[in-house]
Parts: C-alpha cells; structure tokens; sequence
C-alpha cells in the first residue's frame, strides 16, 4: 500500500475525532491534525495513538479563522505530500462575534477558514496527483446565503442563519473549487456528515441521535473510496450523491468565489 497523508481540520471535535480515528486504523495512513485547542489536540493524539497502534499521527494548532494561522501551518508543512484534505473545523457563536482582522467569526471560520486551507495546500496536493482530494464538510442545514451581506453587517445575526449561510456556501464553493482543479488530478466534494450527537450540534439545538462514527462515515468514504476517485464537484448524504440546489447557479458561485478570494 501506498503511504498517505491525510489532514484533518477540527480533529478533536465529535466528528473529525471519529474520522481521524477510523482513517488511522490504516497503518499506512499518516493522520495531521489540526485544531485551535493545543491540550484538546494532545488528549486526542494520545487517544487515537492508544487505540489505533499508528505511529504516525500528527498535530498542529491551527486558528481557522485567521489566514496568518493557516498559511503558518502551511509553511510548516514545506513541500509534504497531501493526498486529502478534509474540511471539518466549524463555530457556532451566539452573538456576532469577529475575528482579529474584523471579519465576522462564523464566516471567517466557516467559510473563508476552508477556501484558506485549500489555497495554503494546493501545491501539497498537487503533488499527489491525479489522486488527491478535499472533502468538505458542510450539512443539509443550509441556506438563505446573501451575497450582499455575508458578515451580517446589515441583517440581524442569529447563530442559526450564519451556521445556514455557511454551509450553503461550503456547498457552492465545493463545485466553484472542483472546477477549478478539474485538470489537476484533485477531487472536491461537499457532504452532510449526519445527524450526530456533538457538542456544536447541541449548542444549535439540532443534536441528532447518531454517534460520531456513524456521522463520520460518509467523509470517510470520501476521502478514501475507490467508488467515488473519478466523481468531483457532488454533494453526498449517507455516501450517496444528492442534488443540490445550491450548485445551479452558477453566476452566483462565480461571484461568491471571487468576493472570498479578496480576502
């Protein structure tokens, strides 16, 4: 077996602690972490280490909401290989909040915190082409996106209409990022993971009554299937392919791309 590098962002979290841990159960994967926590980080490097029996787990913290923090991961990383990069990392503040260049939290985050790790990692993946991916984890929880307020300067904030917006996004940019990359050997897709039982789910009172390894089964196919190594730019539930409304309009992902490379 081929030796891969997998990088998971919000690893100690419900969901990308159940992915880190399924994907390391392969020996010959080598798992990256990533998350803002640096004890919450060690705790779940240990536990995955313990379980697992890989030597090979990594981590890094990582503020998702801050490009000088991605892009310094990125730096460390030099010219290593990445076969996957899974986006997981997610927020949910109950009030506006911003970050430390003043771009509201959940989209700096959410939104920008992916299309960041997919910039700062291009040319690692591009070193493990034509077979390297992104998944991005996003949710059916999606919608009422407006591209002439993203950071609620205008409109009223609630946690639940930024969490919406931002998945919707994730969604639309997944496609605008697989074509992009459709002569690069990268793979982009986008996912509902489930209806798990987390701690940020709860915190948005929609905790579901699945189990984190059951929510994190369908990233996990993702990143490593055979089935899905030639499909790009598709929205996935419970490993299967969904339409999604969301990727229609093209115009609208075009502009929407474009006003988040600016920042």
């Amino acid at each position: 077996m081929v030796r891969k590098t997998i990088i998971v962002t919000g690893a100690y979290g419900g969901i990308g602690r159940a992915i880190c841990e399924i994907l390391a159960k392969d020996h010959n994967n080598q798992i990256i972490l990533t998350g803002r926590n640096q004890r919450d980080l060690q705790t779940t490097v240990e536990h995955i280490e313990s379980t697992t029996k890989n030597p090979s787990i990594q981590a890094y913290v990582v503020d998702f909401s801050s490009k000088d923090s991605i892009e310094n991961f990125a730096s460390q990383l030099k010219d290593q290989p990445v076969d996957v990069l899974i986006n997981n990392h997610a927020t949910g503040p109950k009030k506006r909040e911003v970050n430390h260049n003043g771009i509201e939290l959940q989209f700096a985050t959410n939104v920008l915190g992916y299309i960041w790790m997919i910039n700062s990692l291009e040319k690692n993946l591009k070193k493990c082409s034509p077979h390297a991916r992104i998944v991005n984890v996003a949710s059916y929880w999606a919608g009422g996106l407006d591209i002439d307020d993203l950071e609620f300067k205008k409109r009223s904030y609630t946690t639940d209409a930024a969490y919406r917006q931002a998945k919707q996004a994730n969604r639309m940019l997944t496609l605008a990022y697989a074509e992009k990359f459709q002569n690069d050997g990268i793979t982009v897709n986008v996912c509902h993971p489930g209806d798990s039982n987390t701690k940020l789910s709860n915190s948005m009172g929609f905790g579901g009554d699945e189990t984190p390894e059951q929510s994190a089964k369908t990233p996990v196919y993702l990143a490593i299937s055979n089935d899905v190594a030639n499909i790009t730019g598709k929205y996935f539930r419970d490993c299967h392919v969904e339409d999604d409304s969301f990727m229609k309009d093209k115009d609208l992902i075009k502009k929407l791309y474009n006003i988040c490379q600016q920042y």
